[in-house]
């Protein structure tokens, strides 16, 4: 038997995805990827800055992106190159083009700032601490200290300078230390 002609239904094409929309998915991956990649730099920053209190888990988790910053920044760059290319081999609206291209160079660039040893340029090295007696010392009598006792020999370490380089290398009582902060 063969089938009733108003019963067949002519074969309809695949629908094909609008670029418009595959344009706006590739535009938006990049924009996380680029946030992505600069986030493996500004965390850990943002949490080893100084003057600001810190809790193990949060120095933990710094510390742990700060070790895999670079690779985590080149793959989100790589992804993001690849969206762009799709992006411009494809029909896709300017703006998308645009935002794409502008969260790619981010994560490009997020590469070099997660290579980049921020806390080198923030925490200048302290040098040779000068020293003087206590009883002439413009320490006040507040001024909390990190104080070093050795073989006879004492020091005290200002709290404000030692915020601003966090290390001071000294000798104390014939003997080499770091104090750090």
């Amino acid at each position: 038997m063969e089938p009733d002609s108003s019963q067949l239904q002519p074969e309809q094409p695949p629908r094909a995805r609008p670029a418009i929309r595959t344009g706006a998915l590739a535009s938006a991956l990049t924009v996380v990827l680029g946030i992505a990649a600069l986030a493996t730099f500004a965390y850990p920053m943002y949490v080893i800055r100084p003057f600001r209190a810190q809790g193990a888990t949060e120095l933990a988790v710094a510390l742990a992106i700060k070790q895999v910053a670079v690779w985590v920044a080149v793959g989100c760059a790589i992804a993001a190159l690849i969206c762009l290319g799709r992006l411009f081999l494809r029909p896709s609206r300017v703006a998308a083009r645009v935002v794409a291209m502008v969260f790619t160079a981010l994560a490009c660039g997020s590469i070099w700032l997660a290579r980049f040893n921020v806390y080198e340029k923030m925490f200048h090295p302290m040098g040779a601490p000068v020293v003087e007696p206590a009883a002439i010392a413009k320490v006040d009598p507040d001024d909390m200290v990190i104080a070093v006792k050795l073989n006879g020999s004492a020091r005290a370490y200002p709290i404000r300078e030692m915020g601003y380089h966090h290390v001071a290398n000294d000798w104390v009582g014939g003997e080499p230390i770091v104090a750090t902060y």
